[in-house]
């Protein structure tokens, strides 16, 4: 398998199982268990009214899943695994992906919803403001995951003897 073909299919792979983690958690796991339930497509309905005036059938759920297909693991692709090998290379990739994982809540409790949807700052420290945090997160180790099995750091393979 030619190596970009490879990086693409991972990066679709570890976004469609971290998206899978990220609402059977917050969809069903934690309303289940008497916690908030998440609503990522509400929100992306919200932010497409205000960016577009308008939100056509399914463009909400189809950001929603752009995202989490797409957009961000290719964050953790192309942007926080180059800082944590820069900043701290010795460091286990969960924990970076944990990080990560606060960012991306920061993004969509903050930024999305927030600053450009016009809800209260993090959702109001409600429950949904917390269920979402262990989403990110979940997302995030889910993403990182797949990506490290998939797509090891080249002095690891150097050091297995595998070339690329």
């Amino acid at each position: 398998m030619t190596r970009p073909f490879h990086a693409v299919t991972t990066v679709l792979y570890a976004g469609a199982l971290a998206t899978v983690a990220f609402d059977a958690f917050g969809q069903g796991l934690t309303p289940l268990l008497g916690f908030a339930r998440l609503a990522p497509v509400p929100l992306a309905t919200s932010v497409l009214n205000v960016v577009f005036g308008a939100s056509p059938d399914g463009a909400a759920y189809l950001l929603h899943m752009l995202a989490g297909l797409v957009a961000y693991p290719l964050g953790w692709l192309l942007v926080a695994r180059p800082v944590w090998r820069a900043v701290a290379p010795g460091l286990h990739w969960s924990v970076p992906a944990v990080a990560y994982g606060v960012g991306l809540w920061i993004f969509a409790v903050y930024v999305m919803a927030h600053l450009i949807a016009g809800n209260p700052p993090f959702l109001g420290f409600t429950g949904i403001t917390w269920v979402a945090l262990w989403g990110h997160i979940l997302f995030a180790l889910v993403a990182a995951a797949v990506i490290e099995a998939r797509l090891p750091a080249r002095a690891r393979s150097a050091a297995r003897g595998v070339t690329a």
